[in-house]
């Protein structure tokens, strides 16, 4: 396992590089990401050249009513660079979320995720974008797919996981943490 110094954009290249690596010795060409506004599925593109690519984003309406943060153009750019791009609902963020703010108490997708950002907020991301490019079809239950997810912009932790739906979520196997920062937020 590779140990960043520290969190964020900074990795982003390294840990692509690193996916490549560890994809092409596995025979694995699926990577899922986290993108926000698309700067790490752009370089996923052409760091993962021969992959294929799922570029997982915020829902729309994470940031206010209506709201994407990826632009209409970005996405275009990214689809026809041969990403896949995916909007859609959060697995650890949804539902429960509101039923938190309404009446302040924490629902259980939200103890887990707590739980998996015990390893970093970066493996918590990577295991929800591989749930919800999944539970989209994107990506194959029961298969071997690299995941890649960061703490806020960029990327900075990948992990090798066994693909499963949502609703098989205690089935989802991490086979292996290829690269994270030492510590993150």
């Amino acid at each position: 396992m590779i140990l960043f110094e520290k969190s964020g954009k900074i990795n982003t290249d390294d840990v692509l590089k690193c996916v490549k690596e560890k994809g092409e010795a596995l025979g694995i060409k699926t990577c899922v990401l986290a993108t926000t506004r698309g700067f790490t599925a752009e370089r996923a593109a052409d760091i993962l050249e021969g992959f294929s690519v799922v570029a997982v984003t915020h829902f729309t309406g994470l940031k206010g009513p209506n709201v994407q943060e990826m632009s209409a153009d970005k996405r275009t750019e990214l689809e026809n660079s041969g990403v896949t791009v995916l909007t859609s609902g959060h697995t650890f963020f949804g539902i429960g979320r509101a039923v938190r703010m309404r009446f302040n108490t924490y629902q259980v997708d939200e103890v887990i995720a707590e739980t998996l950002k015990l390893f970093g907020v970066g493996v918590k991301v990577a295991v929800e974008v591989s749930l919800m490019a999944a539970d989209a079809g994107l990506i194959q239950t029961g298969e071997d797919v690299l995941c890649v997810g960061g703490t806020g912009a960029g990327a900075d932790t990948a992990v090798l996981l066994r693909a499963v739906n949502t609703a098989d979520f205690f089935t989802l196997k991490i086979q292996e943490i290829l690269c994270k920062p030492v510590a993150s937020v």
